[in-house]
């Protein structure tokens, strides 16, 4: 029988990913059943069981997230209900019919005073709301569900929806000077490369059945950058007229505190999977050189 797969929030910037690759790269040739939120309501216990009861799937990838940092502040209940609540239920739902459940969260679970890359048995600290239903929506899910991997990422970017890379570009095809933080530093991470590495590593479970695999991974495309730098190279790559000008923090308030360095140390997930993962501006300059959207 093939394998299924049951990919949540596929309308999503990874969601949408793992649909271009069902279509053409499904080396695992497996069955995919994406749903959406307008198909499945995470925050409804009732919908998610009736959901995994009809699929009963052999490996459950959640997408689906509230990832407006900013807006969490303020809409406490509602990120709460998605990003640890819902994760809870669907970790319980995985473990009631046996599925391994794949699960992402956040750079943002750390408070940024650190200088050296995260690991993953490094201190958590959230400085946000947003990071701390992340930590939150980790552990209930490992919590509940032994055949759990839980996914660590940053600064994610694809063709689709909005995100840091689609927003520079437009922006600096409008104006001539854009200021940009330059004392955030991480790492930004194609959604492309993110569910490619995802599918090899739930084919590397399936092969080795080696319960040993579960647990919590870091994985961004490799090398560091500040949000600066990001601009920069997004402007350069197109070949847009744009000045792009470094500012600190404190010149661009927001509502939620970011870490100011959050690069994550990937050496477990390329060990125990034997992942290439590729150089951050690598794969943008892939992305911008392919993508008729930006």
């Amino acid at each position: 029988m093939k394998l299924k797969i049951l990919v949540i929030g596929s309308s999503g910037q990874l969601g949408q990913e793992f649909k271009r690759l069902s279509k053409t790269q499904n080396t695992l040739d497996a069955e995919f059943i994406f749903t959406t939120r307008e198909i499945l309501d995470i925050t409804d216990a009732t919908s998610l069981s009736t959901c995994f009861d009809v699929y009963r799937p052999d490996v459950c990838i959640n997408c689906s997230a509230y990832t407006a940092v900013d807006k969490a502040e303020t809409e406490v209940d509602t990120a709460h209900n998605v990003n640890t609540i819902a994760v809870a239920n669907i970790a319980k739902e995985c473990d009631k019919y046996n599925s391994v459940l794949v699960h992402y969260s956040t750079d943002y679970v750390f408070n940024g005073r650190g200088f050296m890359p995260y690991t993953e048995d490094s201190l958590t600290d959230p400085i946000n709301l947003y990071g701390q239903t992340k930590l939150d929506g980790e552990q209930l899910a490992l919590s509940h569900n032994p055949k759990t991997i839980i996914v660590r990422t940053s600064w994610v970017y694809s063709e689709f929806g909005n995100n840091f890379v689609k927003t520079i570009s437009r922006l600096a095809k409008e104006r001539d000077t854009l200021s940009i933080v330059a004392d955030q530093i991480g790492t930004p991470t194609s959604a492309r490369d993110l569910a490619c590495d995802t599918l090899l590593m739930i084919g590397k479970m399936i092969l080795d059945a080696d319960s040993s695999y579960y647990g919590l991974y870091n994985n961004s495309n490799l090398g560091v950058a500040s949000w600066y730098d990001f601009a920069r190279k997004i402007v350069e790559l197109q070949n847009i007229n744009c000045n792009i000008l470094p500012i600190a923090s404190t010149q661009y308030p927001t509502a939620a505190k970011r870490p100011y360095y959050s690069v994550l140390d990937k050496s477990k997930i390329i060990k125990t999977f034997g992942l290439a993962l590729r150089h951050w501006e690598t794969s943008l300059r892939d992305l911008l050189s392919e993508s008729e959207v930006l």
